[in-house]
């Protein structure tokens, strides 16, 4: 009897654990489309990942709303001609998740350091709701310009 308890166990928890991954490796994917349409300035694909309250601590240290984002993209002041995002670590505390890591993009037209390349750390916070996982906050800080 107490092996089939610890069956049991180890089958519930390798269960939940696949669960953990799934969500994770959807947070990741989720993660990486932002970023790929933010390099393509793909304001509509934007619209379906940021939340309509969505709010980001720039790299200029200003926070921003949705509205200011998108006419700074359509000003050319959030533009780039390469965009790299390495996730280093996702969380996942019910329906909140966080992706954390660094970034390197090399800015171009009227954005700040146009010409260079830029690395920034990086923090997204993710919710599901009704509509599936949308960011709701990000923070971006410059460590290096070269």
């Amino acid at each position: 009897m107490k092996a089939i308890i610890i069956i049991v166990f180890l089958l519930f928890a390798a269960k939940l654990s696949s669960a953990q991954s799934d969500v994770e490796k959807e947070i990741r994917g989720l993660d990486e489309l932002e970023a790929r349409a933010t390099i393509s300035s793909d304001t509509a694909m934007l619209s379906r990942l940021w939340s309509p309250n969505f709010v980001v601590n720039n790299p200029a240290n200003v926070v921003v709303n949705v509205a200011q984002i998108r006419q700074l993209i359509k000003e050319g002041k959030i533009a780039y001609s390469s965009f790299s995002r390495v996730i280093e670590k996702v969380t996942i505390n019910d329906n909140v998740a966080v992706t954390m890591g660094y970034e390197e993009n090399q800015p171009e037209k009227a954005t700040d350091n146009a010409g260079r390349t830029v690395t920034r750390r990086y923090t997204n916070v993710w919710l599901k709701g009704k509509s599936g996982w949308r960011i709701i906050a990000r923070q971006a800080t410059i460590i290096n310009v070269k």
